[in-house]
């Protein structure tokens, strides 16, 4: 594991990345208080964790469900954390991340939903849940980032909508690497609205990391994933595929499964 980073530079890595946000969201006529910041911090300990949760953060999200149960009983202690699995989600683990109250931003398939549902159902909670949507590749093919294919997308939010122990939140997706984001976030955005119309409640859309976060938020996206731009670059034995940045050519999220 990488060293853990000191306050001083983690307060400053925090200040930037929400001077960017609100940038953003002001240059889009948005009010900043609307984006929500999620710290993705896989691969960095759990102190990292604890550093950032004394500077005001409360939302952190894992790749791996083995990571996020590791770093969630590590800080028992601070009950007011909210945990985000961003990585592909396997049916069998399905329970251990309700268990934690964790919200799930890749939800991608019918069979997955009906897991979470048995899960919660089981352990008596709401679990939040996002659709992802698969925005395709440079050249639109599907499949490169991982996610539903946008025609499935509005019949599996229904069935998560209608699923028992589940909350729609909304959609998350991943743009393309390598090209342009915002044709890819302006499509996701039409994708939502879609949504909206049918689940009120649906508002939230998940979009947009350290390298693109400025074009997801002109795109209308409440909730954007960072890892690289708050903790660092990781050393190259700990680079894994993950929705964390995509600016880095080893992390694409479809390598979550």
């Amino acid at each position: 594991m990488p060293a853990p980073l000191d306050t001083e530079r983690l307060a400053e890595a925090l200040r930037l990345v929400r001077a960017r946000i609100d940038a953003a969201a002001s240059a889009a006529g948005r009010d900043p208080a609307g984006v929500a910041l999620l710290a993705v911090s896989k691969t960095w300990p759990a102190e990292d964790v604890r550093a950032l949760v004394g500077l005001g953060l409360r939302d952190f999200a894992e790749n791996r469900v083995q990571e996020l149960t590791g770093k969630a009983a590590a800080l028992a202690d601070l009950t007011d954390l909210r945990w985000h699995l961003v990585g592909q989600l396997q049916r069998n683990k399905a329970a251990a991340v309700v268990r934690l109250g964790a919200t799930v931003h890749s939800v991608d398939r019918l069979r997955l939903v009906e897991a979470l549902s048995r899960a919660a159902e089981q352990e008596g909670r709401q679990t939040g849940v996002f659709v992802q949507v698969d925005l395709g590749g440079p050249e639109g093919e599907l499949g490169a980032r991982g996610g539903a294919v946008p025609a499935e997308v509005p019949a599996l939010a229904d069935a998560v909508a209608a699923a028992p122990g589940l909350q729609l939140r909304g959609l998350m997706a991943v743009a393309p690497r390598d090209a342009d984001p915002a044709p890819a976030f302006a499509r996701l955005a039409e994708l939502s609205a879609r949504v909206r119309a049918d689940h009120p409640g649906a508002t939230a859309v998940s979009a947009g990391m350290s390298g693109d976060l400025q074009a997801a938020v002109a795109a209308g996206a409440t909730v954007v994933r960072v890892g690289t731009a708050l903790f660092g670059s990781r050393p190259i034995a700990s680079r894994e595929e993950s929705a964390t940045d995509p600016v880095r050519p080893h992390e694409s999220h479809q390598h979550h499964r």
